[in-house]
């Protein structure tokens, strides 16, 4: 009989992990998807300040970025976040250690897609005030994250052209992705 009993709360077992899987892959994703923390990589190009006109002026030559970071969500739409980041072949800031300066909030929708926002809030590598906000996909039952830079904020800055500057025109011309992956904790995720 014992044997019985555990092969049926198996099968029960097995048969409630395939739903919730099945339910995450049907677009059953909540902010509460995102729970603890992430390790994002970011690569790009920082191209130039956005005019009046809705173009890009390009600075006076663009900037690769790579970035890492740890991201701690809490399930609730909030997060913390550090990173290291070197752009145009420079520590961002000439800061060689990680800025934890960030905070953050994040949407995700019914159907697994949503947006972040990052707001760097204090001296470091970045100055106050920088944004950047990004198009995601939660992806792998929530321990995976895809991201698309849609808009950067920055604080100051001109276009090579000298018609673009910052203030007033900080919105930034940028081609940027990052990957999140859910950090393992003793082999679980």
């Amino acid at each position: 009989m014992k044997i019985k009993h555990s092969s049926i709360a198996s099968a029960t077992v097995v048969a409630l992990l395939s739903l919730s899987q099945v339910a995450l892959a049907g677009g059953h994703c909540s902010n509460e998807t995102l729970n603890g923390p992430y390790g994002f990589i970011g690569h790009g190009e920082i191209l130039g300040l956005i005019g009046d006109d809705g173009a890009v002026h390009p600075y006076a030559a663009p900037s690769i970025l790579d970035d890492v970071a740890l991201v701690t969500f809490d399930g609730r739409g909030h997060f913390s976040r550090t990173d290291f980041g070197v752009i145009g072949g420079l520590p961002k800031g000439g800061q060689t250690t990680f800025n934890p300066s960030q905070i953050g909030a994040y949407t995700v929708n019914h159907d697994c897609t949503g947006t972040m926002k990052i707001i760097y809030t204090a001296g470091g590598a970045v100055p106050a005030g920088v944004e950047t906000d990004l198009n995601i996909v939660v992806a792998a039952d929530g321990t995976l994250i895809e991201s698309v830079v849609y808009r950067a904020v920055t604080v100051a800055g001109s276009s090579k052209d000298g018609k673009v500057t910052c203030p007033p025109n900080c919105e930034q011309g940028v081609q940027e992705s990052f990957e999140g992956k859910k950090v393992a904790v003793f082999g679980f995720r």
